[in-house]
């Protein structure tokens, strides 16, 4: 599926519109990545795409044209602790919400999270796959985590983080068998919560 800009045109005639979108909500280890995007009010064709569609190569070029590109950007990484405290999606609206005010745009697009805003607002499925902005947000949510799990690889090389960015492959939960969890994985999430698995940093 490729973006347009038919979402931003039904949103209404804004020159500030601002796309949100997340990535690593269903990890079971390190933050969720929430990243907001207004692009300039000309509309071209434009090669982004949803993040998930794309190579890690593709992911990170595209990304940067992204920064480079947009009026205004904003990443937050929300990490596991805040997570478990608080319920992964209450962290991703506080977030978005957050990233709303610091980018004081005049309408939202989000990929079907009901924010609460006094803004415009579509929140659709499929948002990142369907409009450029919501895609740009994605490119750079994706990137952002992308480089937080490799970061924390080369803390934690034991977990296979760089691989599969913290998700839950047989690899990584072979890998929790062996050596328990760490601070980065989310408590609250199965099957990390499940009493099988020891705490290897308590």
């Amino acid at each position: 599926m490729t973006p347009s800009w038919a979402l931003e045109t039904q949103l209404g005639d804004f020159k500030l519109i601002l796309g949100i979108d997340e990535a690593g909500r269903g990890a079971l280890a390190g933050p969720v990545a929430v990243a907001g995007v207004i692009l300039p009010p000309e509309r071209p064709e434009l090669p982004y795409r949803d993040s998930k569609t794309l190579s890690f190569d593709r992911r990170v070029e595209l990304a940067a044209h992204v920064r480079s590109y947009a009026v205004k950007y904003a990443i937050k990484l929300v990490p596991a602790s805040d997570i478990d405290a608080t319920g992964i999606l209450k962290v991703v609206i506080r977030a978005s919400e957050e990233i709303v005010q610091e980018l004081d745009p005049e309408g939202v697009i989000t990929d079907y999270l009901k924010i609460k805003t006094a803004l415009p607002l579509l929140a659709v499925p499929k948002a990142d796959a369907n409009s450029y902005t919501v895609a740009a947000a994605s490119l750079l949510a994706k990137t952002a985590r992308d480089q937080y799990m490799i970061e924390l690889h080369d803390r934690h090389p034991e977990y296979g983080f760089a691989g599969h960015k913290g998700y839950g492959t047989a690899e990584h939960l072979q890998a929790l068998q062996q050596h328990g969890i760490t601070p980065e994985h989310r408590k609250t999430f199965k099957p990390v919560s499940q009493g099988s698995l020891f705490d290897a940093f308590s």
